[in-house]
């Protein structure tokens, strides 16, 4: 798959502008409707060792704020884990789940509301050789991103990056000005347990993107 430009990380290069972040006022907002917004943004992390690794983001999760949806982190208010969802919107919010899975997420509404949305899938753009080498056990290109945990792992999200302003990196989102799908794939969320909010139909993904994690449940 063809990489971004150089333009899309630097000053100018050659009288070619550069792909403009995602800006701040994008992400104050319903976490159900920035998830639909997020689809065909570019996700990219300025790797310290490897340089510019970046993906489109194909599949997102919306999850709300305290009190609205069992399933969220920002259910019962802030804690020490999910700080970062009560702080500004338009930030990184990563957390380790299952004992061994990052996952990231970008943070919503406005700040002490709570809420994010999670990044499932991403289409591999660049750094290539880095996701490879962070998961040498991807059998083919589409395995390398094809999930949260993969996703997060490819592109090096830690929780040493939990917090990161998105609109000033090393982690940050593009718009290269490809739209979201017109008729986005929706279902409901993966993985939520019976009486967290299984039945909320907050899950959108690209139509027919090999990248997406699994095949679609059937919508509720």
């Amino acid at each position: 798959m063809a990489e971004l430009p150089l333009a899309a990380h630097a000053a100018p290069v050659g009288g070619t502008p550069p792909i403009p972040r995602v800006p701040a006022a994008f992400y104050v907002r319903d976490p159900r409707e920035v998830a639909v917004d997020l689809l065909n943004k570019v996700l990219v992390h300025n790797d310290p060792v490897h340089g510019p690794i970046s993906g489109r983001i194909v599949e997102a999760e919306a999850y709300l704020g305290v009190g609205l949806d069992p399933g969220s982190h920002a259910f019962r208010g802030p804690g020490k884990r999910n700080a970062t969802m009560f702080g500004p919107p338009g930030r990184l919010y990563v957390y380790f789940t299952y004992g061994m899975h990052w996952c990231s997420n970008v943070v919503c509404n406005p700040a002490g509301a709570g809420g994010a949305v999670l990044m499932r899938a991403l289409a591999p753009l660049e750094g290539m050789e880095a996701m490879w080498s962070r998961r040498p056990k991807a059998r083919r290109e589409r395995d390398l991103c094809s999930g949260p945990g993969k996703l997060a792992q490819a592109l090096g999200l830690t929780g040493a990056l939990d917090g990161t302003d998105l609109s000033a990196g090393p982690v940050f989102l593009l718009d290269d000005g490809t739209p979201p799908p017109s008729r986005p794939g929706n279902s409901v969320r993966i993985g939520i347990s019976i009486g967290k909010g299984e039945e909320s139909p907050w899950r959108w993904w690209v139509p027919g993107d090999p990248n997406v994690s699994g095949p679609p449940p059937r919508p509720r």
